[in-house]
């Protein structure tokens, strides 16, 4: 027997090749098929691919040995689709990207076969600003304010880390929006999260496209009711909420800067009946003596302030002319009167200051006291913030403010509902709440009710709906609001 060496050439390509050899000994010929397998390999068309801002397809183009490749998106704004070409001579992957509404950002997709992987980046860039559109946006923050009777807060709801029901609440619906437009509402206050379970890159601050989805879906049923609708950013974990401290304050910025900017982005299309909010109660965590509060803690919430408007306003669109609303330390009244810088907004009369009042606390949230006002005195009330307190704090407010052409949104208020055990504490606290809507709207203040739902249907709590049977459940605090705002005139 003969014995042939053949010297066989590496392939380089990702595909078989085969190749005859004919062999011819005594006037005999016989072919000999020779087959080379292709080499593992598995190659991108292009590593990086560069994006513009706004949603869109992407086919990522690239040769491999075998049909049995993986896909996998390393960032929740990049989708893999599961419809991709599996043809021996066009492999390619279906990419969707989110749009993007706020800084450049680098995401990417790993490609996998068996032992071998290759990284391909998406670089998008940023949001550009829009042109500054009038259109819908004709309210100054008087013309606004004077819009609003009277507002309900959507509490312990879109604040909430994780999920919206986390709390107890069921998911917001129309039908219950419906519920409170009916109760006479015009204005609910959204307390939103953004941050506390609701961001797909923590490096970047980048919100859930699904979340921003949510968002305005509760937005526009407001919105559709013909009812103000105002979005901020409430407790969200305390990264804001808890730390106006020098020490804090670039961190503190940064992230506010970076969500406000995709916020405002996304919502750069509705009109003004959705008022942007920037902050909340912002304190160092457990201290609430007005006393301990330092120039510190004063300057860092207003650079907070600053950081909002600043975002917002560079977004363009409609948000060039959106009204604002900006808070006080802590939003507390007296804090506002003595302390309370407006930031630099390039548009004039499109700001507003918001504060919240739960005086007396003893009676609104300890529950120490059981009733309120001068016709319930001899039944036991708080020896302070009765209703020459409340008439005095909010003349100052009125003063300070309103007379000046800045309009107040006083954004949560309310008393819990305590145990019932009588009629008078039912009358009392009706009492109060329709008195606190008319002190206020008499002296150009907005008032909006805090309501946390949920598992507050029963005793100790402020629910007066029932978001899951639609009904009104403290008929007697509901009347006794929309009577002080009917009783009421704002004085602009």
């Amino acid at each position: 027997m003969s014995v042939f060496d053949i010297r066989v050439e590496q392939n380089t390509a990702t595909e078989d090749r085969t190749a005859k050899l004919t062999v011819t000994a005594g006037g005999n010929t016989a072919e000999v098929t020779v087959l080379q397998k292709g080499r593992d390999a598995l190659i991108a068309s292009q590593s990086v691919y560069e994006l513009t801002a706004g949603g869109q397809e992407l086919n990522i183009a690239f040769e491999a040995s075998s049909q049995k490749y993986e896909a996998v998106a390393n960032d929740k704004w990049i989708t893999v689709s599961d419809e991709n070409s599996r043809s021996l001579s066009d492999y390619g992957v279906k990419v969707s990207v989110a749009p993007n509404y706020g800084a450049e950002r680098t995401g990417s997709v790993t490609l996998m076969l068996d032992s071998i992987e290759q990284t391909v980046s998406i670089k998008q860039a940023a949001c550009s600003p829009k042109e500054a559109d009038a259109t819908g946006m004709t309210k100054s923050a008087i013309e606004l304010a004077k819009s609003i009777n009277i507002g309900w807060n959507l509490g312990n709801s879109l604040e909430c880390p994780l999920s919206e029901t986390a709390w107890g609440n069921p998911a917001t619906t129309k039908e219950m929006i419906d519920m409170v437009k009916a109760a006479g509402f015009n204005a609910v206050r959204i307390p939103c999260a953004w941050s506390n379970g609701h961001l797909i890159n923590e490096e970047q601050n980048i919100i859930d496209p699904s979340w921003l989805s949510r968002v305005r879906e509760v937005v526009d049923y407001c919105i559709s009711n013909e009812m103000y609708a105002i979005i901020n950013i409430h407790h969200d974990g305390g990264w804001l909420e808890n730390n106006p401290t020098a020490d804090k304050q670039a961190e503190v910025n940064a992230k506010q800067r970076a969500l406000w900017t995709q916020i405002a982005n996304y919502f750069n299309d509705v009109d003004e009946h959705l008022i942007f909010s920037g902050t909340n109660e912002v304190h160092i965590e457990g201290v609430y003596d007005n006393n301990k509060v330092t120039a510190e803690n004063h300057a860092a919430q207003q650079s907070y302030n600053q950081t909002f408007v600043d975002a917002v306003r560079a977004t363009g669109g409609k948000n060039a002319y959106r009204n604002l609303i900006i808070q006080a330390y802590n939003t507390n009244c007296q804090l506002a009167i003595s302390h309370l810088q407006l930031p630099t907004d390039p548009q004039s009369g499109r700001m507003l200051v918001e504060v919240h009042n739960y005086d007396p606390s003893d009676f609104t949230l300890e529950a120490t006291t059981l009733y309120w006002g001068a016709n319930y005195a001899a039944l036991g009330v708080s020896s302070w913030g009765q209703e020459a307190y409340i008439d005095n704090l909010f003349a100052q407010m009125k003063a300070q403010f309103v007379d000046r052409n800045i309009p107040v949104i006083l954004g949560e208020f309310g008393a819990n509902r305590h145990s019932y055990l009588d009629s008078d504490m039912v009358a009392s606290r009706a009492y109060y709440l329709g008195y606190m809507v008319k002190a206020a709207r008499t002296n150009g203040m907005v008032p909006f009710y805090w309501d946390n739902g949920g598992m507050s249907y029963g005793q100790d709590q402020f629910a007066i709906f029932n978001r899951n049977t639609l009904e009104v459940i403290d008929i007697p605090a509901v009347n006794a609001m929309m009577e002080g705002m009917r009783n009421s005139s704002y004085p602009f």
